[in-house]
């Protein structure tokens, strides 16, 4: 990813969490972009070039495991659920579905931070193609 930080699309309807997430990504050099809901994603998707997507399954409209099912049909962009959802079985079908990784909400950001660092690690390893 030579010197230049990625750029990082943070996808949840909570507001609160989605300003202290693009707060402490932003401090860390990352770029960011957000968005509220699945349709707003999916088009900074098209818009963008990303390097990964933090996505909460609990999105209005759309929900987070479509809007995973549709990127991951023509992407290798690497996702990381964040969800209050914690159940086995809601982690196992949304990394059924393409998810990278998952974090449970309440979540500690250096957690996020060291996991964001770990699927792109692993994403610089092989071609995204968006």
């Amino acid at each position: 990813m030579s010197k230049r930080k990625a750029s990082i699309l943070i996808v949840d309807d909570e507001d609160e969490i989605l300003r202290a997430l693009q707060r402490s990504l932003s401090a860390h050099g990352y770029e960011v972009f957000t968005a509220n809901n699945g349709e707003k994603a999916l088009a900074t998707i098209e818009q963008q070039t990303l390097h990964l997507m933090l996505l909460d399954l609990g999105l209005p409209g759309m929900s987070g495991l479509e809007v995973c099912k549709r990127v991951r049909a023509q992407s290798n962009l690497p996702i990381i659920v964040i969800s209050v959802k914690n159940k086995e079985r809601d982690k196992v079908l949304a990394l059924d579905l393409g998810a990278d990784d998952y974090v449970s909400k309440p979540f500690g950001i250096d957690e996020v931070l060291a996991r964001i660092r770990v699927a792109l690690r692993h994403a610089s390893h092989r071609s995204v193609q968006i």
